[in-house]
């Protein structure tokens, strides 16, 4: 005792303290608190090209939305005004005016290009958050007790067989000749069918997971498929989720422009109609920023939409939070 004392300097009072024990106190977790959400904001804006492309995004989104609510955009205006039309943007300004509204030039017939952009914008912009999130509710969902339940997957594996080997063109046309080529018609066209392929990459994902321990568990204490597959499986595959989603919101954009430029878009002027109508203005000398002009925006916006979504994809996974 006495060699305790001298080695460490103490008292016997400091050596042997008496310890109180706390049931509650041992219970806790010393390990810094995990907030998932939290973990992937700080991983995706750690990257200062994300949020530099992010911001690239916010603003093309709030000029579409905002910018054609400000101005009052009339296709027709200067219909009659012959000397109006087709002009390239520094005519347009030397004989319109100098402002924000003929820095892309004028149409074919005398609108400005630079509002007919941007109004088109927010109709592709809005058809494809529209057909995304119809698409990615239902697919996600029946895909998830797709791959769970067996004997869904009996049924559902037939209707995909013979809904998934019909190409979409063939149920757009349908639509397009049974309805008027509408905005509402576009997006009962590409949602009719396309939350299928969606929902079988899920059942695809399901598959992997569901017979792990946790989840054999969940099924010998009685807990049903529907909850099994909402608590246990999809939180699972939320970066999954995510960088599919990444993929789709873009996809339909293009979709949109290329069944406007072969005639079977929408009768409003998006983006894609807005190609279409000034194809041959590509070939004329003097016209080219009327065909470009929507040409770029709808990359710009579609490659941002791409690129944001699929850096905030890897960003959901959780092995990246370490």
């Amino acid at each position: 005792m006495d060699n305790l004392n001298e080695r460490f300097d103490m008292t016997d009072e400091e050596l042997f303290a008496r310890v109180d024990h706390s049931d509650l106190e041992s219970e806790k977790i010393t390990a810094p608190r995990y907030s998932y959400w939290q973990s992937v904001f700080r991983v995706f804006f750690r990257k200062k090209i994300n949020i530099f492309v992010l911001s690239v995004l916010v603003l093309l989104i709030l000029f579409a939305y905002l910018y054609p609510t400000f101005t009052e955009y009339d296709r027709f205006g200067n219909l009659l005004n012959s000397t109006a039309k087709h002009l390239s943007p520094s005519a347009a300004m030397e004989q319109l005016g100098r402002n924000i509204h003929w820095i892309l030039g004028s149409g074919g017939a005398g609108q400005s290009t630079f509002d007919a952009v941007w109004t088109g914008s927010r109709i592709s912009i809005s058809l494809a958050f529209i057909c995304a999130a119809i698409n990615m509710t239902i697919g996600v969902l029946i895909g998830a007790i797709w791959g769970f339940s067996k004997r869904v997957d009996i049924i559902m594996t037939e209707v995909y067989n013979i809904i998934g080997n019909v190409p979409m063109l063939l149920f757009i046309a349908v639509m397009v000749m049974l309805f008027t080529p509408g905005f509402w018609t576009m997006v009962l066209a590409l949602t009719i069918t396309g939350w299928i392929s969606i929902a079988y990459f899920i059942r695809t994902q399901v598959i992997i997971i569901r017979d792990r321990e946790y989840n054999l568990a969940s099924r010998c204490l009685g807990t049903s498929t529907i909850k099994i597959a909402m608590k246990n499986i999809l939180p699972f595959m939320t970066s999954v989720i995510v960088t599919l989603l990444a993929t789709e919101i873009p996809s339909y954009i293009s979709y949109e422009v290329f069944l406007a430029y072969i005639g079977m878009g929408m009768s409003e002027m998006s983006l894609g109609r807005l190609i279409f109508e000034a194809e041959s203005a590509m070939v004329t000398p003097g016209w080219g920023f009327e065909f470009w002009s929507p040409v770029v925006v709808a990359s710009i916006i579609t490659v941002v939409l791409y690129v944001v979504g699929q850096n905030l994809g890897d960003a959901s996974d959780p092995r990246t939070h370490m």
